[in-house]
């Protein structure tokens, strides 16, 4: 049961583009009002072009005590942090901030943790796993380095833009055992498959992968929440693959981010 709002409520928000899609604000208030707290999590819809400026802005909010940051706006909410955990310094990327005694923001990132903890709820450990993912963006930075400290044998990375594919890649080196390349569409060969790209979320969006190239005994990953199983998902399953979904990995993370939401 949420809490009943009131004057003393203290407020956290979710900034995101688009932001319809995200399933955190009634299962982080759920958590809020299960251990006791008068809190509650909103959707803020934000463009790219206004981030810094709402970011400025809400630190002026006295009864703000925590952000939560969605697509894509997790690289460009980092610079507004006074503080970050190590993990969240080395991605220079944060997808959770919390107040300061001195009114400023303590950022981390838990999407990797988050989607590790998914696989493993779902029964499947990536140790020695050769691994493809897609998106090097915020999100799938996170989760690249929460593979690679998982044990992965290989993570290949496949992302449009060339750049910032590289710029992961050569920032996971010599971080452990893990044969880092560059990955592309084609999932043959590879045993975990993830998708951290936005690609699924709209109707007609193209598969992150070749779909023809999936086999049995693959196991498919996914970040997107909604639809809860993505056209991706849908053709992994036709082909007897295990998978997880968006949910499932934000399930896995919630109570990690309302522990760091509430200084726990």
């Amino acid at each position: 049961m949420l809490a009943k709002l009131s004057g003393a409520t203290r407020l956290h928000v979710i900034i995101g583009d688009p932001i319809a899609q995200v399933q955190s604000p009634g299962g982080i208030s759920r958590e809020f009002a299960a251990r006791g707290r008068d809190a509650v999590l909103v959707p803020m819809q934000v463009a790219p072009a206004h981030v810094d400026a709402l970011m400025e802005g809400l630190r002026h909010a006295g009864n703000l005590d925590g952000i939560v940051v969605t697509v894509p706006h997790k690289f460009a909410a980092f610079p507004h942090c006074a503080s970050t955990t190590d993990r969240a310094g080395f991605l220079n990327s944060v997808n959770i901030l919390r107040r300061r005694a001195d009114g400023g923001w303590h950022g981390d990132m838990t999407d990797g943790a988050a989607f590790v903890g998914g696989l493993a709820a779902a029964g499947y450990d990536p140790r020695g796993r050769r691994a493809l993912m897609a998106g090097a963006g915020g999100a799938g930075t996170a989760i690249a380095l929460a593979l690679v400290e998982a044990g992965v044998a290989e993570l290949a990375i496949h992302d449009a833009d060339v750049a910032r594919r590289d710029r992961l890649l050569a920032r996971l080196a010599g971080l452990g055992p893990a044969v880092l390349r560059a990955g592309s569409d084609d999932p043959a060969g590879h045993e975990l498959i993830v998708n951290a790209t936005p690609a699924g979320m709209a109707p007609g969006d193209p598969l992150p992968f070749r779909a023809d190239r999936l086999a049995p005994g693959m196991f498919v990953g996914e970040v997107i929440t909604s639809p809860e199983v993505t056209p991706l998902l849908h053709a992994a399953r036709a082909m007897g693959c295990g998978t997880q979904t968006g949910i499932g990995m934000f399930a896995a993370g919630r109570a990690m981010m309302v522990d760091f939401l509430l200084g726990q």
